[in-house]
């Protein structure tokens, strides 16, 4: 890191070793000439003039990079794919005659992004299912928890902790399902030349057209057997740029609206994000334990929500067979979303392996809220008991709303239950108002929603991956 100029802090402070290596300068040069290698090996298998010994050396200096060499070349050629050419010939000197036969710039580069993403996208694919795991665990300890739902942040019905989490957990059950349609719909640009024609190709060819063919598909097959799009021009669409970045902001929109949740939670006192040892909250209040963590996901996630939009411009401006309008953008764009969203995604496992749950603060805030909740109840039983409606409801009023004052102007604590209790008009529904005062009567089907989401969809997906790496999350800063 220097400290004299600026630095990302995407890579400074928030992203992990994986993905940035993966976008690293040494990683997109490598990847390149790993396609240049699949070009050579696919030309040979048709029968054109390449030799073992040169496909050979090629793999041999697959990693042999000089980074200061390759830049000090693209200063002087002012073409940053010729001067990988020159660096990589300079090295294979046996195969530098044929390296890059052929093809065009992004006959190489676009292929080298995709697989590039394609490997990102698997990252994030494993930071998902560890991510659904923990969300999953966490639910089910606490899906018959009672705890007060909110709608416009007023209390309404009860639901339970655990049906809250489900909510989160489906959101990230959804992002998995896009990333896995954003995978299997990854084909490679394949062998298109200059305008798309492949012209260069037919003439390496000798004008033989089943050749061509046959010279992609081994292509694809030499970087593991991608499919191929059925037409592009010099570079692949860039609409297809637009569709990953709507699975990422799909990502970011699910972590900032768990991120949201928690910050409310957390001023609730019911549910925060992990607090460690040495952390300190505030320079000025040291009482405070702030939601840093989550106020980072939310700001991160910020940042990925205002790049499709970026996209979808860069797609639409592209005129005719080329332009390079895009490259500067695309070179900061994508890498800087998978980046941000792979940070997002480790805090998100952090926060979620570790949450912290009050059950009495929650059960305090439900007593709170739960008597005026019961009304309803309230005026049925009385009903059944042989009681007046209308009548029931005007006395039931009058209480309930000194009650109300009483909390708002004075603070009191809601003593509704013990009022009707000792009132002449409501003292015979006494045992039923102490059975009905249980929260657990109004969380619905919570938990059995809780169980049948995990074991029809959650536990399912995690079974059929289990062999991903399992994700250890930790945050540094």
């Amino acid at each position: 890191m220097s400290y004299d100029y600026y630095e990302n802090p995407l890579i400074t402070r928030y992203s992990s070793g994986p993905m940035k290596e993966i976008f690293s300068e040494r990683e997109k040069v490598r990847t390149m000439r790993f396609v240049w290698i699949a070009l050579a090996k696919a030309e040979q298998a048709i029968g054109l003039d390449i030799s073992k010994d040169q496909v050979h050396d090629l793999e041999t200096h697959l990693d042999n990079i000089d980074l200061v060499e390759i830049e000090q070349i693209e200063k002087q050629t002012k073409h940053d794919v010729m001067a990988n050419v020159l660096a990589y010939g300079n090295h294979a000197k046996l195969a530098k005659p044929i390296i890059h036969l052929g093809a065009t710039s992004c006959d190489i580069t676009d292929n080298a992004d995709l697989l590039i993403y394609q490997r990102a996208l698997l990252i994030l694919k494993s930071r998902v299912v560890t991510l659904m795991k923990q969300l999953a665990k966490f639910a089910d300890e606490y899906k018959e928890l009672p705890t007060l739902g909110y709608t416009h942040f007023q209390a309404a019905q009860l639901t339970t902790v655990g049906k809250r989490a489900t909510l989160w957990l489906h959101d990230v059950y959804k992002d998995f399902k896009y990333i896995e349609a954003l995978l299997s719909n990854i084909k490679l640009k394949g062998l298109k030349g200059a305008t798309g024609t492949q012209a260069s190709y037919l003439h390496l060819c000798n004008n033989d057209s089943t050749k061509v063919v046959q010279l992609e598909q081994e292509f694809a097959n030499f970087l593991g057997g991608l499919s191929i799009e059925p037409i592009a021009s010099q570079t692949y669409s860039r609409k297809f740029d637009y569709e990953i970045l709507s699975v990422l902001s799909q990502i970011a929109q699910s972590a900032s609206k768990f991120s949201n949740d928690l910050r409310l939670l957390q001023h609730l006192k019911e549910v925060e994000e992990p607090f460690e040892q040495n952390q300190i909250g505030s320079s000025a209040m040291p009482y405070k334990r702030n939601p840093m963590k989550s106020e980072r996901i939310t700001s991160l996630s910020r940042y990925v929500l205002s790049l499709p939009i970026n996209a979808s411009i860069t797609s639409s401006t592209q005129w005719f067979e080329r332009t390079l309008d895009d490259s500067a953008n695309r070179r900061i764009v994508l890498p800087s979303a998978f980046i941000a969203v792979d940070a997002i995604l480790n805090i998100y496992i952090n926060v979620t392996k570790s949450l912290v749950v009050y059950p009495k603060v929650i059960e305090k805030h439900i007593e709170e809220e739960l008597p005026f909740m019961m009304s309803e109840n309230i005026l049925m039983e009385s009903v059944k008991l042989g009681k007046d409606r209308q009548e029931m409801h005007e006395k039931l009023k009058v209480i309930s709303m000194d009650v109300s004052k009483n909390i708002k102007l004075m603070g009191k604590d809601n003593d509704l239950i013990n009022r009707l209790k000792q009132d002449s008009d409501f003292s015979f529904l006494s045992d039923y108002l102490d059975q009905a005062s249980n929260a657990s009567n109004y969380i619905g089907l919570a938990s059995h929603q809780v169980s049948d989401f995990l074991k029809n969809y959650i536990y399912p997906v995690l079974e059929q991956n289990k062999t991903l790496e399992e994700i250890t999350s930790s945050v540094d800063k």
